[in-house]
């Protein structure tokens, strides 16, 4: 491991966040203006066999740091996800847990704000029921607590009219189907597979048979089955 005074530091041609470090002229390794603001780095220091690692493993931080805020920058993610993204990217978990830690101080990671984000987003683009937002954040990684909390914060309307606007919408595909068994079984296990229980989903079902106007009779006591898909 390189020890020695720090003899240049030149910005690299084609990256200005960049700088090549040299010790005693012979460089050594790239660091971050970052980290030269934090670790104070300057030509005339001298840096020993521990300072040098320190440095490295704050760059090492570093990186995972701005490969995280690339991937966030896309979209907003949980904690799990930018754990496992920057595992996959060949981080330690050492460097991983420190990167984290720092997003979540400066306030770039929070799952508590991501799940909020996820439900009021699903809302406005592709509604759900709580139970199918709550598995989606758990498959996110996403504590149950948080999940729960985020849903009470953000679930205002109710239940039933989110259900019915998406039953709505699609009726345009149920709009041929003859029988009630038929169209029970069809839009059931269309709002099952968004998250919502039968007993949300029964009283719309049948209120929109009515308002089809069908001649068919409604059976009162029909069974609505699980749906498995």
């Amino acid at each position: 491991m390189p020890e020695g005074i720090i003899t240049a530091l030149r910005a690299q041609e084609h990256d200005a966040r960049h700088v090549n470090l040299y010790i005693n002229h012979a460089f050594a390794l790239s660091v971050s203006l970052t980290t030269i603001a934090r670790e104070r780095l300057c030509v005339g220091m001298y840096l020993d066999a521990a300072a040098y690692a320190r440095i490295e493993a704050a760059e090492c931080i570093e990186r995972a740091v701005q490969t995280a805020l690339r991937a966030i920058e896309s979209r907003p993610r949980s904690v799990a996800e930018v754990r496992g993204y920057l595992q996959r990217k060949g981080f330690s978990s050492e460097t991983v847990n420190a990167a984290i830690e720092r997003l979540q101080r400066s306030g770039l990671l929070d799952d508590a704000a991501f799940a909020r984000f996820w439900i009021e987003n699903r809302q406005t683009c592709r509604p759900r029921g709580r139970h199918a937002l709550a598995e989606e954040l758990r498959r996110k990684g996403v504590n149950a607590e948080v999940v729960a909390v985020a849903l009470d914060t953000s679930l205002t309307d109710d239940e039933t009219e989110r259900a019915e606007m998406l039953a709505r919408a699609a009726m345009r595909r149920y709009a041929t189907v003859a029988d009630y068994q038929t169209f029970v079984r069809r839009l059931s296990g269309y709002l099952q597979r968004r998250g919502f229980s039968v007993d949300v989903i029964l009283p719309i079902i049948e209120r929109l048979w009515r308002e089809r106007g069908s001649r068919d009779s409604v059976d009162p006591g029909v069974n609505v089955e699980q749906d498995e898909g």
